[in-house]
């Protein structure tokens, strides 16, 4: 058994020094583009879904914030004026001419709003009825000028929307979206240049 044993090492051994059997010899080199591509592929391919998944999915509300609500004014002494518009990269302007717009008051609740609908992209579920109780509204005129009078102190969203077509470059007429977030004390005058850069 023990003399079996010795032989085939033996012949093994001899198998690998002739020759006969031989090793792979793998060397690994630069990384080929082809990596680089699938990666670039595979991400834009990740952005599409994303924005898929931005159009499908609905994003549930907090709940609404009764006591913080409960302690905002709901009338007020100060000012909030400005112009509403999107510019292209030359920055030409196209005004949103007699369209609404509207003051949120800052809270949890428009918070969440404003990242996850305004800055992320995604649809929200229906608001509550009763934060209409605390919005103040307004429409530009023909120039994209907009005023809110009787405004109590505190911090608030600007809102309002810009139709553009072809003037905008578009096929067809978008209404763009426009929020900026301003604060406002006494008797104040603030000025809002609630303008977007388009693509």
């Amino acid at each position: 058994m023990k003399r079996l044993h010795y032989f085939l090492i033996a012949s093994i051994s001899m198998l690998l020094l002739s020759g006969c059997i031989h090793r792979e010899l793998i060397i690994s080199g630069p990384k080929s583009d082809t990596s680089s591509s699938t990666r670039t592929e595979e991400s834009s391919s990740t952005s599409r879904s994303e924005d898929r998944a931005k159009d499908t999915t609905i994003i549930p509300r907090v709940s609404f914030p009764k006591e913080e609500y409960k302690h905002l004014a709901k009338s007020g002494n100060g000012t909030i004026k400005g112009s509403i518009y999107v510019s292209d990269a030359y920055g030409k302007k196209t005004y949103g001419k007699q369209t609404r717009l509207y003051l949120n008051p800052v809270t949890s609740y428009s918070k969440q709003w404003y990242q996850e609908s305004y800055i992320g992209g995604y649809k929200m579920a229906k608001a509550d009825k009763r934060l209409f109780n605390y919005l103040k509204f307004t429409a530009s005129n023909a120039q994209g000028k907009f005023a809110f009078y009787g405004v109590p102190s505190g911090d608030y969203y600007v809102i309002g929307m810009v139709k553009c077509g072809k003037e905008c470059g578009y096929d067809t007429p978008r209404n763009i979206r426009i929020a900026k977030e301003v604060s406002i004390s006494g008797s104040g005058v603030v000025s809002v240049d609630l303008g977007k850069m388009i693509d």
